[in-house]
């Protein structure tokens, strides 16, 4: 499975994104999705996690009631509404597609990456 996110750029403080995870293969429609995120001389962290039919979702909470997650299976796309952005925000956004139908916020259920699109935010 190859995935490329889109949808970064730079914005200013308390604007809105819509980041896209698109997947090269249908079968991306039964795995579990996440988003994770690295900025400069952080760890990556996890940012929100979806299940294969969007019935199980989880977010870090530092981006709770301000990002959601969604996922659209007909054009195996996942999406990440971001909204009230803030500074911290600031990072490189990773999609990652688990093996199984559900990953959760840990990395290493995740076999998949994408590229990354940057998310920039000033103040």
């Amino acid at each position: 499975v190859q995935l490329q996110a889109s949808g970064g750029g730079l914005v200013q403080a308390g604007d809105s994104l819509r980041l896209s995870c698109a997947a090269s293969r249908r079968t991306f429609s039964n795995n579990g999705v996440g988003w994770f995120r690295q900025a400069p001389g952080k760890e990556r962290e996890f940012v929100a996690s979806i299940s294969w039919r969007g019935g199980s979702i989880a977010y870090a909470d530092s981006v709770k009631g301000r990002f959601t997650i969604s996922r659209d299976n007909a054009k195996n796309t996942v999406y990440l509404q971001m909204t009230s952005l803030k500074p911290e925000d600031t990072a490189g956004y990773y999609c990652a597609a688990a093996l199984l139908a559900w990953g959760g916020d840990e990395a290493r259920m995740y076999r998949y990456w994408g590229q990354g699109t940057q998310v920039t935010v000033s103040s």
